[in-house]
């Protein structure tokens, strides 16, 4: 997979350094999102849904928001950001639950950007999913960023199951700064091998 997304992505300085971003997105089925052998706490809000009566921004400002910190990323200092849809995979290949495992196993880092876009998140049960999947060494390369007065369970259930890096951010300045900062941490233990260098 690894070469599968490099080979669809432009060319960048450290183009074997992947980071996947995520968002919050309108919709999701629990069927298709969760495995099999995964239970998640409704109660601490992991599976929640978009809701645009209660939040700043709305879809497509979330998705713009994922495209400049993609280009800032890919810019400097040059790493390999991308989005799912960038890789353009059918979902007749492959179903998106499994895309979003299958980009994450991948990938050198894993960013989940959560925006005010409201009280429920629906990027929650995709992050619930990617760190089932993933063993301890690989979610230190997982990081959750949200804008500042974001106050919700479902970030307080993910720090809390899976001891997840959280940040949080003020403008989209700080959101890049914060990545940037992560990945340049994890992009270190690799060279040092604390963390497993993954290469194609």
């Amino acid at each position: 997979m690894r070469s599968r997304i490099v080979e669809n992505l432009g060319d960048v300085p450290y183009d074997e350094f992947l980071v996947y971003l995520m968002g919050p997105y309108k919709s999701f089925s629990i069927e298709e999102l969760v495995p099999d052998d995964v239970e998640f706490d409704t109660a601490n809000g992991l599976l929640q849904s978009w809701d645009e009566t209660d939040g700043t921004y709305d879809h497509d400002d979330v998705v713009a928001t994922l495209r400049q910190v993609q280009g800032a990323l890919r810019t400097a200092p040059g790493l390999n950001a991308f989005l799912a849809v960038d890789i353009g995979i059918d979902l007749d290949e492959l179903d998106a639950a499994t895309q979003t495992i299958e980009f994450a196993r991948a990938s050198n880092v894993v960013v989940f950007v959560v925006p005010a876009v409201g009280k429920n998140l629906g990027v929650g049960i995709e992050a619930g999913s990617v760190l089932a999947d993933l063993n301890d060494a690989e979610r230190e390369r997982v990081v959750f960023v949200h804008e500042e007065g974001v106050r919700s369970a479902m970030i307080q259930g993910i720090a809390r199951r899976w001891d997840a890096a959280v940040y949080s951010y003020g403008d989209e300045s700080e959101l890049v700064d914060c990545i940037r900062a992560f990945s340049s941490d994890i992009m270190y233990r690799e060279l040092r091998d604390d963390l497993d260098p993954k290469h194609r």
